[in-house]
């Protein structure tokens, strides 16, 4: 068995204190460190005794983020959580960023209308190995302690899960609104998705988590982890939720699958333009979000902005804060030069180079040979729509036949393409 193998017997502190420490001015800041743009914290008090004892002791606090590897890259919406743990992280406490290496294996049934099907051992991990790479480039590596769940639930063993099932009932888990919902239209829950919750918990057992963070959507099993903890004796883990971040089109939740994304590893150029495109109301949430930046520097922009100064301005501080951290300050610089050289009708350095066959080529073709869009009836959509421009020129005409040569195509705002057409 692992060394952190918890038994009933183990336990972290003592479950009640006898009398509440006061909370000294460094653990106030720290509780509104950890409180900015926070969904939800519970329990308030409990976080806040917990950071008292800290500072008396001088023993950091354990603070845990389990992400389930099920897909190779990391976008922004992903980093609200990660910041989180970076700020924490900054106060001195001991942070943990565990990989669910096995609970991939079972599948996160949250938020899902249907049995999610469980990821292979290859698939894991091949995903696993770039996510805390990518996670590094918010975290501080050299102070960010890696676990894989494999390390004690492989060696629970049939008995173990068994013993660990009879812990908590079937009525426990139909308190959960998206089993509930699946129960009463007919739609099938397998077993196997009851175990999913339970391991997590479990993962704070036996990291002897003092807080554990999730984005809104994991609060049932962040409170499945409270609970098993009290079971085993320990002192329970708060929890701390995060809101799901809003994609560029400010209304669905950021997701690759509906491409409203940034990736953390895009261009620099590409992540720039993509920040400058949000709205002026969606950069506040961003702001509180994913910058770094003092709650107080963040009032005096928008007192700025109530005073006159074009909000345009302030976004390219986010923009440039953001490429900065994934990239350098000099991308920032210069991802700034590329936009405000777009902005005025240039062309960016790096635009991709297509070469095609086949001239003359109708202009519907030509946009979706060379990926700018995804079909042809996209493109003479765009062109209709006045977004197509053929070195520089707008294009109105869907008939356009363009002959040998070559062309700076660009579609919209930002896609571009050098062809050279035979």
């Amino acid at each position: 068995m692992n060394s952190d193998q918890p038994t009933s017997q183990q336990s972290s502190s003592k479950v009640n204190s006898s009398t509440a420490l006061p909370l000294s001015d460094k653990v106030q800041e720290a509780l509104a460190v950890a409180k900015r743009g926070v969904d939800e914290l519970l329990i308030e008090s409990e976080f806040a005794q917990k950071l008292a004892r800290s500072e008396k002791s001088g023993q950091p606090l354990r603070i845990k983020l389990g992400l389930d590897p099920t897909a190779p890259d990391l976008h922004l919406g992903h980093t609200v959580v990660l910041n989180k743990m970076r700020q924490l992280q900054n106060l001195g406490h001991n942070v943990i960023f565990l990989i669910g290496d096995f609970t991939s294996m079972i599948g996160d049934p949250s938020g899902r209308n249907a049995t999610r099907p469980p990821l292979t051992r290859e698939q894991i991990e091949l995903n696993a190995k770039t996510y805390f790479a990518q996670a590094s480039l918010v975290l501080d590596p050299e102070r960010t302690e890696i676990r894989y769940n494999s390390e004690w639930c492989d060696p629970l063993g049939s008995r173990g899960m068994i013993q660990l099932a009879s812990r908590y009932t079937v009525a426990r888990m139909m308190e959960r609104d998206d089993f509930t919902k699946r129960f009463k239209e007919g739609t099938p829950i397998s077993v196997h998705e009851f175990l999913y919750p339970l391991m997590q918990g479990y993962d704070s057992v036996a990291l002897k988590s003092d807080l554990e963070l999730g984005g809104t959507d994991q609060k049932f099993n962040l409170l499945v982890g409270r609970e098993l903890q009290k079971d085993y004796g320990q002192e329970p883990q708060c929890i701390l939720t995060m809101p799901l971040l809003e994609g560029l089109d400010g209304v669905e939740k950021m997701s690759k699958s509906k491409n409203n994304y940034i990736g953390i590893t895009e261009p620099a150029n590409t992540m720039f333009a993509k920040v400058m495109s949000i709205s002026d109301v969606m950069m506040w949430r961003y702001y509180e979000l994913l910058s770094f930046r003092s709650m107080t520097d963040i009032a005096g922009f928008k007192v700025e902005v109530e005073g006159g100064k074009n909000p345009r301005d302030i976004k390219v501080a986010l923009a440039q804060e953001i490429v900065a951290r994934f990239h350098s300050q000099q991308a920032a610089e210069d991802a700034l030069a590329d936009f405000v050289n777009r902005s005025k009708g240039g062309i960016p350095d790096d635009v991709p180079e297509v070469s095609l066959s086949g001239a003359p080529l109708g202009i519907g073709q030509l946009l979706k040979q060379t990926n700018l869009c995804a079909s042809t009836s996209e493109a003479l959509r765009m062109v209709e729509q006045g977004g197509v421009r053929i070195d520089g020129a707008v294009i109105s005409d869907k008939g356009l036949k363009l002959e040998a040569g070559q062309f700076v195509i660009q579609v919209g705002k930002r896609k571009f393409a050098r062809v050279t057409l035979s």
